[in-house]
Order: structure tokens, then sequence, then C-alpha cells
């Protein structure tokens, strides 16, 4: 049976499972902790929406929010592939609340069948330090990188015959097939289904056309792909692939380029993305301009499921 998490919180706190009617409530405490730890906000309650209506997926079953009367003040929840995610809020830390929902987290990734969960953290954040004293290894590095202020991407033609431009919707599955080709190469993890992708992607909360950039060649293949979101002016590069056979061409950078600008027609002030160390990719956004604001990592336990 799942940890349970009210008989190690302080008197007061109470527990229950969550619904997607608490998404703005968990995008608070993420808010807040974000806020904390590495001076922004980088949450938004659509990413949340995004997770939670992907098919398959029961919030209610993977969730737990820790409440102090009616105000959500810490959450965790165990999804698909070992994913994991948890917050606190800073006015709660210190309590032994992080410790409850990292065993809670634990205990219900193993009852799903997953042999390990983990969740990304800021590093030498309190989160981080909670998870290495539990046992948590990690699993991978990633990096937030931001374009500086005035600078921008050097662009980079294209071949003869190629064109960047939006997506349209009959090539969304096709988009989908060179980003989860492109990310098995180095994730473990089940193929993403296009039901999956177009819930988080096409069906996201803000999604419009636009923010969806492909590469096509010259017979009209979409061959590389970029998601652009835009969040309080921020353009972020959610997703960005090329198929294995056209790269080294400069199709990752020419959509760079193309969506850090239509995000800047319509109203981006800052360009960022992100990466980690399963892509070797890093250095080739340093080389472009791109400068790391933050790192983060990402930290795993094994829970006793058979593999």
């Amino acid at each position: 049976m799942t940890t349970d998490v009210a008989a190690g919180l302080p008197a007061g706190l109470t527990t229950r499972a969550l619904t997607m009617a608490d998404a703005a409530a968990v995008t608070a405490v993420i808010s807040a902790q974000e806020l904390d730890d590495v001076g922004e906000v980088i949450i938004e309650e659509a990413d949340i929406v995004a997770d939670w209506q992907r098919p398959g997926y029961d919030v209610t079953a993977s969730s737990i929010g820790v409440f102090d009367d009616d105000r959500l003040v810490a959450y965790a929840e165990s999804g698909s592939g070992g994913r994991g995610d948890a917050a606190v809020h800073p006015d709660y830390r210190g309590r032994g609340i992080g410790t409850r929902l990292a065993a809670w987290m634990r205990a219900r990734a193993g009852e799903q069948g997953q042999p390990e969960v983990g969740m990304p953290v800021p590093q030498g954040s309190p989160g981080d330090v909670l998870l290495e004293g539990l046992g948590y290894r990690v699993r991978w590095t990633s990096w937030v990188l931001q374009l500086p202020e005035g600078a921008s991407i050097p662009a980079r033609p294209l071949p003869e015959g190629y064109v960047v431009r939006e997506a349209g919707p009959d090539e969304y599955e096709a988009a989908w097939t060179v980003q989860e080709d492109a990310f098995l190469e180095w994730s473990v993890r089940e193929r993403e289904t296009y039901a999956q992708w177009e819930s988080s992607v096409v069906r996201r909360p803000g999604f419009e056309p636009w923010n969806l950039r492909v590469v096509a060649d010259p017979g009209g293949v979409v061959v590389a792909m970029g998601l652009v979101q835009l969040n309080d002016r921020c353009a972020y590069i959610a997703r960005l692939a090329t198929r294995r056979d056209q790269r080294g061409r400069g199709l990752a950078q020419a959509l760079l380029v193309d969506a850090f600008a239509v995000a800047a027609e319509h109203g981006a002030t800052r360009s960022e993305l992100s990466t980690d160390s399963r892509t070797g990719a890093l250095s080739l956004y340093e080389k472009v301009g791109m400068e790391v604001t933050s790192v983060w990592v990402n930290r795993a336990i094994e829970t006793g499921a058979p593999r």
C-alpha cells in the first residue's frame, strides 16, 4: 500500500488526491519553489494541464496534495516512464514534508510497476540536497540556456530547395514522427503515441498554429521540427529534432533562428531553451551564442518493482 504521507506530517496539515481542478494551485506551489531556487518562474499552468490531460494518465490515482486548511502547500505525482515530480512551498520547507512526498512518490511508482522514479531539481537546491540524502542518484544533467539581450543566432542558409515554415495541420503527425524517432535515440522510454503528443502539443492550452515550426525538403517532406512556446514574453523552444539522415546541414540552427524571430513578432523579448547530457547538444547551443542560466539534475531511485 502507498506510503501514508499524512502520518508523518506536522499537525494541522492534511492530504488528498488531486484533480484537474487543482492545476492552478499546483502551478502556484511550483512557481514559488522555482522563484526561491533559481530566481525565476519557469512553469506555467498550461504545462500542468498538458501533462495531466494526456491519454491514459489518471491524475487522481497518480498524485497527492498536502494542504494547510484549503491552501495547497506541497504536492507529488508519479507519471509514466518513471517520471515523477514534487514541490514544497518555500514557507513550508524544513518540516519533513519533502521527505514524506519522496517516499510516497517512490512507493506509488513501484505500485504502478515502474522499476525506478526520478525528477528534475535545480543543482544544489534544497530539493537536490534532500533527494541525494535519501539515496536518489543523478541520472542526467540538464541546462537552461538563454540568448543574451541584443544577441541573435547567426543565420545559416538551408540547402537548396529546403524551407522552414509553420507546420500545416496535415503535417502534425510527420512532426511527431521526426521528434519521436530522434528523441528515442537517447531517451529510454516507451514511444509516445500520436494521441499523447497531440494532447501535450496541439491541445496544450494557448497553442497557436505558428508555435509548431518545420523544415521541409525539396519534396515537401518534414525532416526537422521545432516547438516554440510563448510565456510572459519569453520564447521557449520546448522541442527540437532533426531526422538522423538530415543532420549536419544546419536545419536545427535554421529552426532556432526562425522560431525566435516569429516569437519576437508575437511579443517575445527573450529567448530560451533547455537541453540535457543525454543529447550532447549543449556545445551546439553555446556555439551559436546561448548562455547557461541554470543547471538541473534528474535524480532517481529504484522502487523495487521488477524490471
